[in-house]
């Protein structure tokens, strides 16, 4: 099931880590919608008790209290927001019963094998799992240049390279992330995060490096959503990066205005692009007064 019943007011929402989660419960509640809420402990941040005073914490792979929590609720239909860092999620795990047999069953701890596997443990208990960006569509790129500074010739080249390397990662379930900087790239992101790999990008390749995320070819997007928010162009200025480039659709970019003028005030150009605009994008007319659409 990819969409939220026309009649439900009541949802479900597995919350992990980053401001996604959060910002998916203020959209949901300004839309009228109950939430039914699992946080995770040492992941979810700890003010989403501000929007959501009554919900329960649960620790890393406590699959059976999960269930029980949302059937107990009456809740058919949820959402995954927000990740589970992955170095926690190997050495922090607390499974209890229901979680530990899913865990013996994954052939991999890839995130896709985890992530799928879950999606079916829950819909196996009619807690079907749907698209966590249904209120966020705004924070969703459409293609262009979303900055007032715009990629050169040799920073598109970057990009356009970068695009096809971070799908080539993407297909061995390593990464979302590639940092380029004259088609050589400098680093790809793995356990540690995007953030942690422009910063090792930039230490490699200095300033000018370009950044680039997209999602991976076998990604369900509806719980698995590639995000930057303003702490990336924050990390990106440390280091002197000076572009990056989105899957226009396909990622979100959270508290996304913020996010835009931080850029604008660093000089640092981001670009949306979908996989057909990747090997030839050229630049003409404009999305609105300051922003460039690729053609």
């Amino acid at each position: 099931m990819t969409g939220l019943a026309p009649q439900t007011t009541r949802l479900g929402l597995i919350a992990g880590n980053s401001r996604f989660p959060l910002i998916f419960a203020e959209a949901a509640r300004a839309e009228g919608v109950e939430l039914v809420v699992i946080a995770h402990t040492g992941e979810t941040p700890p003010e989403i008790t501000s929007l959501i005073p009554h919900l329960t914490w649960v620790h890393v792979g406590e699959l059976g209290k999960i269930i029980a929590t949302f059937k107990a609720a009456g809740v058919t239909q949820l959402v995954m927001a927000g990740g589970i860092h992955k170095s926690n999620a190997l050495t922090q795990i607390q499974p209890d019963e229901r979680g530990l047999a899913f865990i013996s069953r994954l052939p991999s701890f890839q995130d896709d094998v985890i992530l799928r596997g879950l999606a079916q443990e829950l819909e196996s208990e009619g807690l079907h799992v749907v698209e966590s960006t249904r209120f966020l569509t705004s924070l969703l790129p459409q293609p262009g240049v979303l900055t007032r500074t715009t990629p050169t010739e040799t920073q598109w080249q970057d990009i356009s390279f970068g695009f096809r390397a971070a799908r080539d990662i993407g297909r061995w379930d390593i990464g979302q992330s590639v940092i380029v900087k004259r088609r050589a790239v400098l680093a790809v992101e793995g356990i540690e995060g995007t953030n942690a790999a422009i910063r090792r990008g930039g230490e490699l390749g200095g300033a000018g490096t370009v950044v680039v995320k997209v999602s991976k070819p076998q990604q369900d997007l509806r719980f698995d959503v590639p995000a930057v928010g303003p702490d990336t162009i924050t990390v990106m200025q440390t280091v002197g990066a000076t572009v990056l480039a989105l899957e226009a659709g396909k990622t979100l970019m959270i508290d996304k205005p913020t996010l835009l003028q931080h850029a604008d005030t660093s000089g640092i150009a981001i670009v949306a692009l979908t996989e057909d605009q990747v090997e030839a994008p050229m630049l003409a007319g404009t999305e609105s007064s300051s922003r460039t659409e690729i053609l």
